[in-house]
């Protein structure tokens, strides 16, 4: 991962956070890219006590002017992005017919149009990176995408497209040389997204955890990590991440 440089979106917490840790520790210089500046300046921190290199671009990845900016900066401090990680998600879990419809719209924002936004802003610097040194395209979609699960029809709709669009744009992209990889994980141990569920749901979550542990965000770090440091000829289109137990 020397000499590489990444961006990570939804860095804030979870598997962002972890994400990016891990591709610095690796190696890589890594920008962190969230709403939340307190929160990734604590990512950043953690990143540069251990030795790694870390900037800190603080955007809105639902509005397209605020992913150019962070774009530009990103360019001016670390050159062109090589590994770009679309992992910003926003999960609202309540029956269809009870959800605002701000609340529907405001997900697929995040979870949809966020990937198109990032993507769209860090893809001429992809195409000029894959030119002349291994470059990956990760989004990070959700096994909800293909699964029936009450109360998750817009997220998992939301995602759905997630994985419907890198597949598409695998087929776009790999004759110029972006490796495109799915990534679609079950049950996850990041514990900021089920504290925006409905207290009786979360309580359910905690019972369905005590007997399905929840696979460690540091692992999904882990396969990505191994992802991007596959031979550049290597891709791994799709994968998904789940408890061993998870049906």
């Amino acid at each position: 991962m020397t000499n590489r440089i990444a961006l990570v979106t939804g860095a804030a917490s979870g598997i962002g956070a972890a994400v990016a840790t891990r591709l610095a520790a690796d190696g890589a210089s890594v920008a962190l890219l969230a709403r939340r500046r307190d929160r990734l300046e604590k990512v950043a921190a953690q990143i540069t006590e251990s030795g790694g290199t870390a900037l800190v671009v603080p955007a809105d990845v639902s509005a397209p002017e605020s992913v150019a900016a962070a774009a530009a900066v990103v360019h001016k401090e670390f050159g062109d992005v090589d590994l770009l990680v679309n992992n910003a998600g926003l999960m609202r879990v309540v029956p269809f017919a009870d959800g605002p419809l701000d609340d529907w719209r405001r997900a697929i924002d995040v979870n949809l149009t966020g990937v198109v936004n990032v993507t769209h802003a860090f893809l001429p610097a992809l195409k000029r990176s894959a030119a002349t040194r291994t470059t990956d395209l990760i989004n990070v979609s959700s096994l909800a995408g293909e699964r029936i699960n009450p109360g998750m029809a817009v997220y998992g709709a939301s995602k759905a497209a997630v994985s419907h669009l890198t597949r598409t744009l695998r087929a776009e992209l790999a004759p110029e040389g972006i490796r495109v990889t799915d990534l679609e994980p079950g049950m996850i141990d990041a514990t900021e997204l089920a504290d925006t569920f409905p207290a009786e749901l979360r309580s359910m979550v905690d019972d369905l955890r005590a007997g399905l542990p929840a696979v460690p965000v540091a692992e999904v770090a882990d396969l990505i990590a191994y992802v991007v440091t596959r031979p550049r000829d290597v891709n791994l289109p799709h994968l998904v991440i789940q408890p061993s137990k998870e049906i």
